[in-house]
């Protein structure tokens, strides 16, 4: 670090043409300046500037040294622009992951609307279901469902969304009668009655996606009664996994063509409700909740920044 000091401070006395003007523009005393001129001529053992009381002047080593610390200079002047020209302009390189559910949906849409009119931007998306390294696999965003334990990292709630238990329309339809019996026994509080609905319901052929388990347990409060917490009546339904897709797209697709029931978040749910129906359409799963994490501890990209916020906006 002392040599590139050094470097500089010589570069200045001879562009600027006296150790007092280098003093000046460096903002230190002219006694530093010839301290440093000294300290870098010993430690070369060459001359590099010959100096008297009124009138200084480059030896030819010192004319060929001064070159390459004025290109060294200019390097660095570069450095520093390029790189705070990063927290102005989003370009680079973005490594992003998130879940097969979020990704195609959400993600991608997200990024395309903020990221289109940058084309210095470069996209590497990762969809994966499981949770990353993201400073060994140079991760730059991770979305994650549900709140991460991991304390090296920053993370950030972005949003929710709701898990819609469904199935085909023709295959709703065949259990009408167990919903409704559901419905009544849940107006008139027949805790007997729900319960064998409840039970009924939960004989139908169940597609699971790849990381769900083979018992599959959905708890459900009561659409009428979100805004009394505290007095919603809740009741679970307890699946076995009949059929299991590895993708979203084959889940859902399982499900459009009749194979049985299960859960799709609802802003895919939305998109598809001219071929899918909810089992329960007066019923409710809880919220769950999306989580954005970085490794940045200081200064976090423009880039990285614009995307969290566009995954947010679009998430709510």
């Amino acid at each position: 670090m002392s040599k590139l000091k050094q470097m500089t401070v010589f570069m200045y006395v001879v562009k600027l043409g006296s150790i007092t003007k280098a003093a000046e523009q460096l903002d230190v005393s002219k006694s530093v300046v010839s301290q440093h001129l000294k300290q870098l001529e010993s430690e070369l053992a060459v001359t590099l500037l010959k100096r008297t009381t009124r009138k200084q002047s480059l030896t030819s080593a010192g004319e060929h040294f001064y070159q390459q610390c004025c290109t060294m200079h200019e390097l660095a002047e570069q450095a520093w622009q390029d790189a705070q020209k990063l927290q102005l302009t989003p370009q680079g390189l973005i490594k992003i992951t998130a879940p097969h559910a979020l990704m195609d949906h959400l993600v991608l849409p997200a990024l395309h609307e903020v990221f289109h009119v940058y084309p210095d931007v470069e996209l590497e998306l990762i969809s994966h279901d499981g949770r990353s390294d993201l400073m060994q696999e140079g991760i730059d965003i991770a979305i994650r469902v549900g709140e991460s334990k991991m304390s090296n990292l920053k993370q950030k709630r972005i949003g929710d969304f709701r898990d819609v238990l469904c199935g085909s329309v023709e295959t709703i339809n065949n259990h009408q009668t167990d919903i409704a019996a559901l419905k009544l026994a849940d107006n008139t509080n027949t805790n007997t009655d729900a319960g064998k609905q409840v039970n009924s319901l939960a004989k139908i052929p169940y597609v699971a996606n790849h990381w769900q388990e083979k018992s599959i347990h959905h708890r459900f409060s009561s659409k009428k009664s979100r805004s009394n917490k505290l007095s919603t009546p809740r009741f679970e339904l307890n699946f076995k996994t009949h059929h299991k897709a590895n993708t979203l797209p084959t889940c859902l697709s399982m499900l459009e063509q009749g194979f049985g029931v299960g859960i799709i978040p609802d802003f895919i749910f939305a998109k598809h409700n001219n071929a899918l129906a909810e089992l329960l359409p007066e019923h409710q799963l809880d919220k769950v909740n999306v989580y954005a994490l970085h490794a940045y501890q200081a200064a976090v990209p423009i880039s990285v920044t614009m995307a969290i916020e566009a995954i947010a906006k679009r998430l709510g």
